[in-house]
């Protein structure tokens, strides 16, 4: 009886192996990623340089919950939403 169990519980260790893999390689490094793009958004301020996902380079002219407002040239302003944003450009 002890060598059935455990032959059933050497049966399950390949699956448990890989779902502790798959934690570790997948799930958790994307978790990091998601926190830190929110953080990122979190940190968006009036007079911030950004770029959107599209690669347009503006200044943040005005901010709202879901839309930013950039200006990307003299008297040219656009809107876009804020999931867009892609990277906030440091002034080096």
């Amino acid at each position: 009886m002890e060598n059935e169990s455990a032959a059933a519980m050497m049966s399950w260790l390949p699956i448990i192996f890989m779902l502790v893999v798959f934690y570790f390689l997948i799930y958790k490094p994307q978790q990091k990623a998601r926190q830190e793009r929110e953080n990122m958004l979190k940190r968006l301020r009036i007079g911030s340089r950004i770029i959107t996902i599209g690669g347009i380079y503006g200044t943040i002219e005005d901010l709202d919950e879901d839309i930013v407002k950039l200006q990307i040239a003299e008297n040219v302003i656009i809107e876009v939403g804020r999931a867009a944003v892609s990277t906030i450009v440091e002034d080096k």
